[in-house]
């Protein structure tokens, strides 16, 4: 079993930069998928992007594109997300998530394609 807790979570302004933190224990992280979701108060949790265990390819939603960075520290065992230019939208509960699950052409962006859960870290973006 791998627990996952995330951390890095706050309030900044909009267009300011925030870096999440998923540390690992229990197992070696770099052998398992990761990804990010995020669930806004009266939302679905939605996905915002993946890393993938073998060569650490990425994969984004079409929301976060372009301003948010997911990348791995297998020495810290943690994956981290960079966030940067964020937006009000952004506001929500950030979870990552692991699978020993690998994606090829098919994107891991499934909840339930997600064995270990992290309890979440809140972000708020201020207009």
């Amino acid at each position: 079993q791998v627990q996952l807790v995330e951390s890095g979570g706050g309030l900044v302004q909009a267009g300011g930069s925030l870096r999440l933190s998923c540390a690992a224990s229990g197992r070696t992280l770099s052998g398992y998928t990761v990804a990010w979701f995020r669930q806004a108060p009266g939302n679905d949790r939605e996905f915002v992007g993946t890393i993938r265990a073998s060569d650490s390819s990425t994969y984004y939603a079409d929301s976060v594109k372009g301003r948010f960075t997911i990348s791995r520290d297998n020495a810290k065992n943690t994956v981290f997300l960079q966030m940067n230019s964020l937006k009000p939208e952004d506001t929500a509960v950030y979870y990552c998530a692991a699978s020993v699950r690998s994606w090829g052409a098919l994107i891991m962006s499934a909840q339930w394609q997600y064995e270990y859960w992290g309890q979440g870290t809140q972000v708020t973006v201020s207009s």
